[in-house]
């Protein structure tokens, strides 16, 4: 473990000449720092900068491909003074600087979050825990059930302020029965309370009949447009499987009876999620208007420990995308980056929008099956002209290439009409993107935030069951991508997984299955790459490339320690390295315990 510790040395020379104990609040530069000499009899005409901390003693990876390593980083104020040797950081250490031992271990950059939603983690967090090996023991019907039964048992007041009994992450892929738990099934927890089981992709749920009776869905409930309310075979009668908007409406239902204060619980636990996987900079990658103001009342109370940057649904919340937190700069570690739209589903669930059918089509539907978008192509096109026109940055979620080709038009219909600027709109996920589609991704400057962590957890499913073993092999291309040199982030879209930061690197660098095949080994990029693709160019994704992203002087003291070094290290092992702390502004906001 690392050692932090404040100095036990005496005052510098210079202080001891002058008999100041303290150091200048205005910094300077290297040039305008002079040696005295003990024989000195005149001051300098300015005082160096002392530093606040002076991070040493183990590998530095600055991600700053001008000064790729370092020995030792000198802090002030939140910020980066100084990165190099330690003989020349000297200069900077006075009596009150605290020297962090790295005792062997690496300093990064802190993690940027591509994309995720950490107030979906936060009701993640605070939920069952159905996750399939290895992050949960989900691993049929009959143990989700019992797993959900025992959180209903030891945390009766969370359901009891929801009103409704609440798991997360079950996976129907992973499940002994291939299938999604039905009502019937979930009577078995309560025929009383409303059960709702919301699947890992997030784009499901399965619900009891409780449930289906609070949210008034019955046989002659319409499916709503983008969304399916999963009938029993040659019936009209939900069996309580939701898909897309059909589960969000419910969801709705779930989340309208939590208070205010549940909600910032629900926030604050996200965050701390975020924290322990080296996040210091947080995504709410598809804000509702309901969670807007709780994110603003969170972080103005002083109680973000990280920076969250929110994208608000712009179909349903765009009228909260105003206000002084719509900006490039954080205010109390909040901001808003622009604009979030959904365009399909997703692969592991078979509702991303393809151009292909499947290559094993969900039960009910034929070989021709494709998925379908979760809203109208011109629904895409009105809402990308309304990003450009306000001058909001864009975020579409498209999985299925069929609906990376409605966003890449979209796209060039309003920049035709607005112009040319720096707006860096970002397709999400992109999974099943084609290589003709990468090619007008870097005409039209589209930043990729790609998946490749699904190379793990679903790799198996999409090459037997999804796409089949060729379109397998290029979900996520992150090599091509990079090949084209394009700038890419990799991301968890957590809570579909745990933030797990090394999973996102080692998937990233290894593509290996939970059976240990490789999926699309060509498609797979070095550590150093992989790392930049979660640091540096997820903070250029942001606008913040020049604050973030790197350990550069000037940018802010935002860091991870790691156990071990992944640039070092067999890349198979570095899915084991842990977190030892995250540091946020020079703060420690999370230690691993010792």
């Amino acid at each position: 473990m690392f050692k932090r510790s404040t100095l036990s040395l005496s005052i510098p020379l210079l202080l001891a000449l002058t008999g100041c104990d303290q150091a200048p609040k205005e910094p300077v530069s290297d040039k305008d720092v002079k040696v005295v000499s003990a024989a000195a009899t005149t001051l300098p005409d300015k005082l160096p900068t002392y530093a606040d901390t002076i991070y040493t003693g183990g590998d530095i990876i600055t991600i700053d491909d001008a000064q790729p390593s370092a020995e030792a980083v000198a802090t002030k104020n939140g910020k980066i003074i100084a990165v190099g040797k330690m003989t020349d950081l000297e200069k900077y250490k006075n009596a009150k600087t605290n020297v962090v031992d790295l005792a062997g271990k690496t300093l990064i950059p802190g993690f940027v979050d591509a994309h995720g939603h950490v107030f979906n983690v936060g009701l993640q967090a605070l939920a069952a825990n159905l996750l399939p090996p290895p992050d949960g023991i989900g691993r049929d019907i009959n143990s989700v059930i019992e797993i959900t039964k025992q959180w209903h048992k030891d945390f009766p007041e969370r359901s009891d302020k929801a009103g409704w009994i609440i798991g997360f992450g079950y996976d129907d892929s992973q499940l002994t029965e291939k299938r999604h738990p039905t009502a019937d099934d979930l009577d078995k927890i309560s025929t009383e309370v409303p059960v709702i089981l919301i699947h890992q992709s997030g784009h499901l749920a399965a619900v009891n009949h409780k449930a289906l009776e609070v949210a008034g869905v019955t046989e002659k409930t319409q499916d709503p447009e983008g969304g399916v309310f999963v009938r029993k075979e040659g019936t009209q009668e939900p069996n309580g499987t939701l898909e897309e908007n059909a589960f969000y409406y419910v969801l709705g239902k779930v989340l309208a009876n939590l208070s205010v204060e549940d909600n910032e619980n629900i926030f604050k636990a996200g965050m701390k999620m975020y924290s322990q996987f080296g996040y210091t900079t947080g995504q709410e990658g598809r804000a509702f208007p309901n969670i807007m103001p709780i994110m603003q009342k969170v972080a103005e109370e002083g109680q973000a420990p990280i920076d969250v940057v929110a994208y608000p649904d712009i179909v349903i919340a765009s009228q909260t995308i105003t206000g002084p937190y719509l900006s490039k700069d954080y205010t109390n570690n909040f901001r808003i980056g622009g604009a979030k739209i959904t365009i399909d589903g997703s692969p592991q669930g078979k509702t991303a929008w393809l151009s292909q059918p499947y290559f094993e089509p969900p039960k009910g539907k034929d070989g021709s099956y494709v998925g379908y978008p979760a809203i109208p192509n011109n629904d895409t096109f009105k809402y990308v002209d309304k990003a450009f026109q306000n001058n909001w940055q864009i975020l579409a979620h498209a999985n299925g290439d069929a609906a990376i080709d409605v966003f890449l038009a979209a796209i060039k219909q309003a920049e035709d009409k607005y112009g040319k600027q720096d707006r860096r709109p970002v397709l999400i996920h992109g999974q099943t993107i084609r290589p003709d589609q990468i090619n007008t991704l870097k005409e039209l400057d589209i930043f990729p935030s790609l998946f490749p962590m699904h190379t793990y957890y679903w790799g198996d499913w999409h090459r037997d069951s999804v796409l089949g073993p060729e379109r397998a092999e290029f979900i996520s291309p992150t090599k091509t991508v990079y090949d084209k040199g394009i700038k890419f982030s990799s991301h968890h879209d957590a809570p579909v997984a745990l933030p797990d930061s090394m999973r996102v690197l080692s998937a990233t660098v290894n593509r290996r299955s939970r059976t240990g095949d490789i999926i699309g080994p060509a498609e797979r990029v070095s550590p150093l790459v992989a790392l930049k693709a979660m640091t540096i160019w997820p903070a250029y994704q942001h606008f913040e490339e020049n604050k973030k992203g790197s350990i550069e002087v000037g940018k802010e003291a935002d860091f991870v320690i790691l156990s071990e070094n992944p640039l070092k290290i067999d890349p198979l092992k570095i899915e084991k390295i842990q977190i030892q702390a995250t540091i946020n502004n020079d703060k420690t906001i999370y230690q691993l315990d010792k």
